[in-house]
């Protein structure tokens, strides 16, 4: 009888065993991959002489951590083994009563089998994209928008349409028939990233009434809207058109994005394919952060918590604003944000953004170049700057 547990595989002497072509292996959605250019600089930022204006990175000054670690220690201590399964792919319950609450008005209620918990909202992102793009469907995004949008849409290859922006958001009068049929509007209402605008009240109604005429899905990522320095913000999109409209939010900003807590919420029909992709895709979104996010905000934490986040990034704000009026010449421009974590910087013509990061660099200064934040037609002059 032979010994199986003796068999070897014969190597030619002195030759290393070589693994696949992986490059033939790749799907042809891989070989589109492309890193994230975010991700890339924030690998320089992590040497401690930089100084660094590159990546929305929140203020760790603003992280509750003893909180958190109160809330933890507790949800271990009287609930650790539910804490530690398997749950349900929709959420922790009184996690998603708590967000339906926070998020419904009388005008446009939400409850909490509308809302799906998601491992931040880059994966909310991700699930929507696999729901609802086929490669060449038209695509709606701003100009410019979130750079993780696009990695998220771009996997599924649809054909992106830019839409006029200027200092005030989106220009929704340009959403004409010439894309009726488009898949949906992707849109940051609040504080955007990388240009930190505001869409105004006048042209959310104007948005809402263009894409009922037009029958297009919206897609409003929020993940800003608290961080108002005033405190206001218009009323959302969702408020306007519940009906047709799929919002995102995310406790990354204000607690913790180490915590990968988000949450989506949508149309019953979307919501239901939406979860089945979550299935397919992590199962459920971690219990234990769950049970200790709700831990935390469930009586009122927030409330106390975010005004002190505001008032971080507001004088952070003012002290960028007052340096660049300073340091930079005249034909300099940039955005004035009313809230949130960025602020965007057009160079004068003739000046590119990309080819003057290396010379910062060497300066020991980073921030983002602003082409990436185009679905077409980068513009190489500007950059995003977040506070």
């Amino acid at each position: 009888m032979t010994d199986t547990s003796k068999k070897t595989i014969a190597v030619g002497a002195g030759e290393p065993a070589q693994p696949p072509d992986f490059n033939r292996l790749f799907s042809e959605r891989a070989r589109a991959m492309q890193s994230s250019a975010i991700r890339e600089i924030l690998k320089i930022t992590e040497r401690s002489d930089v100084i660094s204006f590159a990546g929305g990175l929140p203020a760790p000054s603003t992280f509750p951590v003893e909180t958190m670690r109160v809330a933890l220690d507790g949800v271990l201590t009287s609930n650790g083994r539910e804490a530690l399964q398997y749950s349900t792919t929709e959420g922790y319950a009184p996690l998603r009563e708590w967000i339906a609450a926070r998020v419904g008005s009388p005008e446009a209620p939400v409850s909490p089998d509308d809302v799906l918990v998601v491992s931040g909202s880059q994966q909310g992102l991700d699930l929507l994209a696999k729901v609802l793009i086929d490669a060449g469907d038209t695509v709606l995004v701003e100009t410019p928008t979130y750079l993780g949008a696009l990695q998220a849409f771009s996997m599924f290859a649809p054909n992106f349409v830019s839409i006029a922006t200027d200092s005030e958001g989106l220009l929704p009068e340009t959403l004409t028939t010439a894309v009726r049929g488009a898949k949906f509007i992707y849109t940051l209402p609040n504080f955007q990233n990388p240009t930190g605008r505001l869409l105004s009240e006048d042209r959310r109604y104007c948005l809402v009434e263009r894409a009922r005429a037009l029958d297009l899905l919206i897609l409003e990522d929020d993940p800003y809207g608290a961080l108002s320095y005033s405190g206001e913000t218009p009323p959302s999109i969702r408020s306007l058109a519940p009906e047709r409209t799929e919002y995102l939010g995310s406790f990354s900003k204000v607690l913790s994005p180490g915590l990968r807590i988000g949450y989506l919420i949508a149309p019953a029909i979307l919501r239901a394919k939406l979860v089945q992709a979550k299935q397919a895709t992590d199962l459920h979104t971690a219990t234990l952060p769950q049970m200790a996010v709700y831990d935390v905000i469930k009586d009122g934490f927030l409330d106390t918590h975010i005004p002190t986040i505001r008032q971080l990034y507001c004088e952070q704000c003012a002290t960028m604003l007052a340096a660049l009026a300073k340091y930079m010449p005249n034909d300099v421009r940039w955005s004035t944000p009313s809230g949130g974590m960025f602020l965007w910087v057009e160079l004068p013509s003739g000046m590119d953004a990309s080819a003057l990061l290396a010379l910062a660099i060497e300066r020991n200064v980073a921030y983002v170049p602003g082409a990436p934040f185009f679905a077409s037609n980068p513009k190489s002059k500007r950059c995003a700057w977040p506070l």
